[in-house]
């Protein structure tokens, strides 16, 4: 991971939380995630923010570099995790998912966004801290 400080990530949450409320304001809920994964992906995209999407997660067990098919929704500037649903209810398996996602990709935070929402500001963002992380953000 690269060097960062708590100043830098809660700028790019913010950049990352103004795109999820573009998109959303642009086609509004009820549509697929895979909609909204392209249409954020091209607000990230004109906002010059480097992401991967369908970012390989690494499974390393017992020592051995296992191939494996899973994929974070997206690996933001290397140092953030975004994982977006478009669900009428949450699922407590979405927060274990994007937590082993974090700690697998070794860093610090990530959202979990969900365009299935009225109001995208106040019911449709979670952030997560890594809890190896969690004195950056202290």
């Amino acid at each position: 991971m690269k060097k960062v400080t708590k100043s830098e990530l809660k700028d790019l949450i913010y950049q990352i939380n103004g795109a999820a409320i573009e998109v959303h304001k642009c086609i509004g809920p009820g549509l697929l995630e895979s909609v909204y994964h392209q249409c954020f992906m091209k607000e990230l995209e004109l906002r010059s923010i480097k992401f991967v999407s369908e970012c390989a997660v690494p499974i390393i067990y017992k020592g051995f570099d296992l191939e494996t098919k899973l994929r974070c929704d997206l690996l933001v500037e290397n140092i953030l995790v975004v994982e977006l649903k478009a669900v009428s209810e949450m699922n407590p398996v979405f927060e274990a998912q994007i937590l082993t996602y974090m700690n697998l990709l070794e860093v610090p935070i990530g959202l979990m966004i969900n365009f299935n929402v009225k109001n995208i500001f106040y019911e449709g963002q979670q952030t997560y801290v890594n809890k190896l992380y969690q004195a950056l953000w202290d």
